[in-house]
């Protein structure tokens, strides 16, 4: 499909298209309505992802042919998708977004009062989400009988390219501060990288203000008084969280765009998922695709249109043309289903709202640079001892102290025991639970260095005596700093 727009003085824009499941389909066909009424210049090409490709035994949820099309047009549009429950099949939003480097998700959550309901008017705020890190990488593990894990991977690189992303978008748009929120007080390495590139960046940019809180209190700020935020960056999993609650405060998550970038790629969506409870019905809300695909405009360099449909789009709201999750009877005046809200917006292009902001998008406006992460010398990195994780359902953590000792036989120094995270060993911990796995932290003495063969050697005598390891991590320094935690209470 071609739009019938095209003109002449610019080819239209290669664009992959993801009709989705559930009400994607439906929100989908009216925000293409709405885009090809107002002049878009696309060359689309669509492409069937999501449940039914999960169905035809494809884990990953899109085939080859899509891929093809994504790594031509370097742009995809897409309506949400149902990951099937079970089964080992993997979130396709996830694979999307770090198979094709889109390392940074904008969502920009904005209160839209009187003509939407919220006890927050003021509010207009941009989260800056980290996108291919973190626990997302869904790397995980059952280590025993009662203990699974999930590695939550932090790059510095990853902490640098997001966060100078979000300096950038703020400059480009005229924000005045960026707000960093991570749990740094308790993951002191990972969440820690993640603040101390902040830190390290914000200097570049003087003339926006930078700011971190702890998530916990940050995203209890951001409920009370969000109006006090304007670009928030954060790691992936608080800013998936985070999102949710800032769009639904305005009003609606039926609102929210999402834009997924990368050096090579791009992908728009609404951030609310496929809603199968309501497909077919034709009463979803389009919004959020639609202000996607305005987004998406903007980024292909035609904010001409985007500048057109974002205004026909607000004056619908203005005029009290509502779907029926924002309908409110003291404010709305037509309660309307998905097609009639994209007549709605094609009847209204080319007015502008009287009484929200007009939108008016300047040069700066388009796709933003991206960075390329600083290159640093790599740090002097030493073998200073090794984690064994043992699985023992005894709980007398003496008991294993004296076993693990004995077979290591004086070859490295146990310094700790802990169980899930809490030093039990030397000094006891009675009251707290323990459970089947320990970890058993040995140490060089005195700071010095050993090598592998140590740690094989090591191993070998756990082996030898009986001692069940079930994993192992390597303890290493990095010029002198210690690149590990220490357990809770040692």
């Amino acid at each position: 499909m071609t739009s019938s727009a095209t003109t002449p003085q610019s080819a239209p824009t290669p664009i992959t298209v993801a009709r989705g499941d559930g009400i994607g389909p439906e929100i989908m066909d009216a925000s293409l309505a709405v885009l090809e009424a107002a002049g878009a210049r696309l060359a689309i090409e669509e492409i069937e992802v999501g449940e039914k490709v999960y169905r035809q035994g494809i884990s990953t949820g899109i085939p080859d042919a899509a891929w093809d099309s994504l790594r031509r047009t370097h742009v995809l549009y897409k309506a949400p998708i149902t990951t099937p429950q079970g089964g080992g099949y993997k979130s396709l939003n996830v694979t999307l977004r770090k198979s094709l480097g889109l390392f940074a998700n904008v969502r920009p959550c904005v209160a839209y009062a009187p003509f939407v309901s919220t006890r927050h008017p003021g509010m207009n705020v941009v989260i800056v989400r980290e996108n291919e890190e973190d626990l997302y990488g869904g790397i995980e593990y059952r280590v025993t009988d009662e203990v699974f894990q999930s590695l939550k991977v932090i790059t510095r690189a990853g902490c640098e390219r997001i966060v100078r992303y979000a300096f950038d978008y703020a400059r480009a748009h005229g924000r005045r501060r960026v707000t960093c929120m991570t749990k740094d007080n308790i993951m002191k390495l990972t969440d820690g990288q993640f603040h101390k590139v902040f830190d390290e960046v914000a200097p570049d940019y003087p003339e926006i203000e930078a700011e971190h809180l702890i998530i916990d209190i940050g995203t209890a700020r951001l409920a009370a008084r969000p109006e006090r935020f304007d670009v928030i960056v954060t790691p992936n999993l608080y800013g998936d969280i985070i999102s949710d609650v800032a769009a639904e405060i305005t009003g609606s998550v039926g609102l929210a765009p999402s834009a997924n970038i990368g050096r090579h790629g791009a992908m728009f969506e609404a951030i609310h998922g496929s809603a199968p409870d309501i497909a077919g019905q034709g009463i979803a809300n389009p919004s959020g695709l639609l202000l996607a695909g305005v987004t998406m405009l903007t980024h292909i360099g035609q904010q001409d249109v985007a500048e057109r449909i974002h205004n026909a789009w607000l004056t619908t709201i203005e005029d009290g043309v509502h779907t029926g999750d924002i309908f409110t009877p003291d404010i709305s005046r037509e309660r309307v289903g998905t097609r009639a809200f994209a007549e709605a917006v094609i009847a209204r292009l080319g007015r502008l709202p009287t009484r929200l902001p007009v939108v008016s998008l300047g040069e700066g406006s388009g796709a933003i640079s991206i960075a390329e992460p600083t290159k640093r010398e790599p740090a002097v990195r030493r073998l200073v001892g090794v984690d064994v994780y043992v699985q023992e359902t005894d709980p007398d953590a003496e008991k294993l102290a004296g076993r693990v000792e004995a077979a290591a036989d004086g070859l490295l120094p146990l310094v700790m025991i802990s169980n899930r995270g809490m030093s039990v060993w030397p000094r006891g911990a009675p009251e707290a639970y323990k459970t089947d796995e320990w970890r058993c932290r040995f140490e060089a003495p005195d700071g010095g260095e050993i090598d592998r063969q140590t740690v094989i050697d090591l191993l070998s005598r756990l082996a030898a005596a009986g001692i069940d390891f079930v994993m192992t991590e390597l303890l290493h320094t990095f010029d002198g700093e210690r690149g590990f935690s220490l357990g809770q209470g040692q």
